[in-house]
């Protein structure tokens, strides 16, 4: 793992973003074309507005959306697809970019995204974690064994007050109790990892990420086990981690 911590989260921001657009480059010379992870969330407000304002061509860029609750409208604001459309995908215009549409069958979705991803092997993940370490949506405990690229999945109670607590929701009952989320095994088939994280709520998340056990308790730990990995963290994010 690589840890990089910045005195304000738009520093967060921009250093995960040059190492994410150095890497997507990187992977056009190589091969013609980039595959790409996406997040979302308050985490990735920061990176993505710095990811957009890169030099990359991304006329041969493929994109994927980690996850998406399900049965939750496109139109509604707490809808990711609705946020990745307005903050990148219409600002950088991608070849192509795969949207989860948690308004579909959540299993013909899920087997839907499978079949494209298994063409496209990611170059590049941009992720997050959550204040239960969740990566993705795969709360704990995770499925760290299923093979499969997507699944649908409960969302555990400190999920749902995240989300309501940051504003997506005008109450916690609004906030679906089930999405759809990229596996964790898909999440750790990509070549590098950008996992951004800041703010002190995810303070505690961060310190059993890094320096804990791996455990299907704390999902965003089997990040320990991935050999390119990239935390970009700032002070208050990183304020429990043991001081080297």
């Amino acid at each position: 793992m690589n840890i990089e911590i910045s005195t304000t989260k738009q520093e967060l921001g921009r250093q995960a973003a040059a190492l994410g657009a150095k890497l997507i480059r990187e992977a056009i010379i190589r091969q013609g074309k980039a595959n790409i992870i996406v997040a979302t969330g308050a985490s990735q407000f920061e990176m993505l507005s710095a990811l957009v304002e890169e030099e990359i061509d991304w006329s041969k860029v493929n994109g994927f959306h980690l996850d998406e609750y399900i049965g939750l409208p496109n139109d509604h604001p707490a809808s990711f697809r609705k946020y990745l459309k307005e903050r990148f995908v219409d600002k950088v215009k991608p070849q192509n970019f795969y949207y989860v549409d948690g308004e579909k069958d959540p299993d013909e979705e899920c087997t839907r995204l499978g079949d494209i991803m298994e063409k496209h092997p990611i170059d590049v993940a941009f992720v997050g974690i959550g204040e239960n370490a969740h990566l993705a949506f795969n709360d704990p405990p995770a499925d760290f064994q299923t093979k499969v690229s997507f699944l649908a999945v409960s969302l555990d109670d400190a999920c749902r007050a995240q989300q309501f607590n940051e504003g997506w929701f005008k109450q916690l009952s609004e906030v679906p109790k089930q999405a759809i989320s990229m596996s964790i095994h898909q999440i750790l088939e990509s070549k590098h990892i950008i996992c951004s994280v800041p703010d002190q709520r995810k303070s505690d998340a961060v310190s059993k990420a890094l320096y804990g056990a791996v455990s299907p308790e704390i999902p965003a730990s089997i990040l320990q086990n991935h050999p390119s990995t990239f935390f970009f963290l700032d002070q208050e994010s990183a304020s429990l981690i043991p001081q080297s």
